[in-house]
């Protein structure tokens, strides 16, 4: 005796839905990871230490993440449609702070060498940056500056005014570094700023946050 079971048509439709249910899961966990990288990709990325011109705060091979959004800023002119609001001359702002002094930062060659640059800053706009007797002076303060073994040296121009916008960087390792001193370098706009070291992941041995530092001057009266 053959016994014949009838199926009926809308059994399918449960199944369908359940591949329905999972792949639209599959295409909204793929979508979140693709946001969630490009949001990373745009607020960090990583570099490669290369030379020892940041030595011995960085050393060459050492791998560090960048903040690329450290420096981000904001025009409030773009609100200058609505009723009873002015934005001013200077309606562009940083929205976490402008980069200061201490900071040790990547940026792109300014002279357009196909290649990055990682050092510290040491003069914003507007100060006079000099280098006295292997020392380096800040608007006629000098400038303590622990993270650094021996002395700063220059040949010809020792004394610089940071125009608007520029900064002075110099290498950690004086006497081994291609900085705002040379006119390889020069002065760096920040617009060429890639973004602000924050942490160092490679070697383990060197884990751990980047070596930035909140300058200090010398107290002249404690000197020998």
């Amino acid at each position: 005796m053959i016994l014949l079971t009838v199926v009926p048509d809308d059994i399918s439709w449960p199944i369908e839905r359940r591949y329905l249910t999972v792949y639209r899961e599959v295409v909204e966990t793929l979508l979140l990871a693709l946001l969630i990288f490009l949001a990373v990709s745009e607020t960090l990325q990583n570099f490669k230490v290369e030379g020892d011109s940041m030595n011995p705060s960085l050393e060459t091979d050492q791998y560090i993440i960048v903040n690329k959004l450290a420096y981000a800023q904001f025009d409030l002119g773009i609100f200058d449609f609505l009723p009873f609001f002015d934005a001013g001359d200077d309606s562009t702002h940083h929205l976490f702070g402008a980069p200061e002094r201490g900071d040790v930062v990547v940026f792109e060659s300014p002279k357009g060498q196909d290649r990055d640059y990682i050092k510290r800053i040491i003069g914003v706009p507007g100060d006079k940056v000099e280098i006295r007797d292997g020392v380096v002076y800040i608007n006629d303060e000098r400038l303590d500056e622990p993270y650094i073994d021996g002395q700063t040296r220059c040949s010809g121009k020792c004394s610089w005014v940071i125009p608007e916008g520029q900064y002075f960087v110099l290498g950690d390792n004086r006497d081994n570094s291609s900085d705002s001193r040379n006119s390889t370098v020069g002065m760096v706009p920040e617009g060429k700023i890639i973004g602000k070291t924050w942490f160092s992941y490679w070697p383990l041995s060197d884990m751990g946050p980047a070596p930035n530092h909140s300058v200090s001057f010398a107290n002249e009266d404690s000197e020998d």
